[in-house]
């Protein structure tokens, strides 16, 4: 089917059956997994061409591999960019897209709520390379503003941010950044293609943990990058080939098959997680809930325009502080104390010593992530038995 076609169907229809073909080589419905480092060419010619860009195959698996190209090509096409490229990781896929963009000298500005690696990435190791990262809350566009000049390369935003749940209004970034002639980063790793297009907003280049939801089952870890093919041409042939932070073929293969099923595991996430926010946000013991589906998140509004669904993650406040939230995480029993984040099974943290401790303690207290703040990954259980798990643990603790 040609994609104009393919338009016509839901989203959840186009996550199974894909931008439209099997295999191109054997016919395979499930996309072969290339296990080979190295590609066979027809001549020396043949060989010279491919090297110089004169024609498209392939020829190293560093520098690109079917099975790759079959996960690049759908998370393109959901994400309805003109190309995609998958890294060996999500901070591989990060890392390369900044190089791409900044230079000595040069500077950035970024939401200030981000996952710990990349805030670990921006302030500690972008400076080795005099590359300035200004982080400030891009809930108040007007901060955006104020920091940007004319060494500024690129606007980075992360919504819902990572572990606050905090939202960003992406068409007014977006405005922001063709102002400035910039171009917009999002990260677009917690809601997923699913319930959130960036592009479609906006936004210039959508970046995914995909070891989170897009894999979903906790067995790989991988980046991708989706934008214009102009640009996703440019990572593969300098920074993929260069700092080499290459997918397996076996990893790739992983998230084309998770890829199959991405809308019904969203949807089970969010059908689990707005249960489990009801519960905690009337449990004598929690504080505060953070959750974009909730009438008293203060972006509750913004969310419902700029997404067509909540997610998965729920964080929250319990009262006694950081060993209240150490009680209860120790005392869960069906959910796992763990980080990472968008498995089918639901994981618990502690942000501020755990997925952010990357963070100073100024740092932290400027985001909101207090010491009692507990993050939590809502997985495909029955929502009965992970409310019933929470309601136990809580009643062990003291506060």
């Amino acid at each position: 089917m040609e994609n104009n076609e393919l338009k016509k169907y839901s989203f959840s229809t186009l996550c199974v059956h894909g931008s439209g073909g099997a295999d191109p080589t054997t016919g395979a419905i499930s996309i072969p997994i290339y296990q080979s480092s190295t590609f066979k060419f027809k001549s020396a010619r043949h060989g010279a061409q491919l090297f110089a860009g004169e024609i498209e195959g392939y020829v190293y698996t560093r520098l690109g591999n079917p099975t790759q190209a079959a996960f690049e090509r759908e998370m393109a096409f959901l994400e309805g960019g003109e190309a995609a490229l998958a890294f060996a990781s999500g901070m591989g896929a990060i890392s390369s897209v900044i190089f791409a963009l900044c230079r000595s000298g040069e500077n950035l500005v970024s939401t200030n709520t981000l996952y710990g690696g990349t805030h670990n990435f921006f302030k500690e190791t972008l400076p080795r390379f005099d590359i300035d990262v200004r982080e400030v809350d891009t809930t108040n566009l007007e901060n955006v503003i104020n920091v940007i000049d004319d060494k500024t390369r690129l606007l980075y935003i992360e919504t819902p941010a990572n572990p606050t749940l905090t939202i960003t209004d992406l068409k007014a970034c977006a405005r922001i950044a063709r102002d400035y002639q910039i171009p917009l980063v999002v990260d677009n790793t917690f809601p997923t293609p699913y319930f959130q297009r960036p592009l479609q907003l906006g936004a210039d280049i959508v970046i995914h943990s995909a070891t989170k939801y897009i894999g979903g089952h906790g067995d790989t870890v991988a980046g991708v990058v989706v934008g214009k093919k102009d640009f996703i041409d440019e990572l593969r042939g300098k920074f993929l080939r260069d700092l080499g932070a290459v997918i397996s073929p076996l990893n790739a293969w992983l998230l084309v098959r998770g890829l199959k099923t991405l809308a019904i595991r969203m949807e089970k996430h969010q059908q689990n997680a707005i249960k489990i926010a009801k519960f905690l946000q009337f449990h004598p013991k929690i504080k505060r809930v953070w959750y974009p589906g909730l009438t008293t998140h203060p972006q509750h509004e913004l969310a419902k325009k700029q997404m067509e669904g909540f997610g998965g993650m729920v964080s929250f406040e319990i009262h006694g502080g950081r060993r209240a939230g150490e009680h209860l995480m120790n005392a869960v029993k069906l959910i796992t104390l763990a980080v990472s984040l968008g498995d089918v099974d639901s994981l618990i943290e502690h942000p501020a010593s755990m997925t952010h401790s990357t963070y100073s303690a100024e740092e932290l207290a400027e985001c909101g992530i207090t010491e009692s703040l507990v993050r939590l990954s809502v997985g495909i259980e029955d929502a009965r038995d992970l409310i019933e798990d929470l309601s136990q643990a809580l009643r062990k603790v003291k506060v």
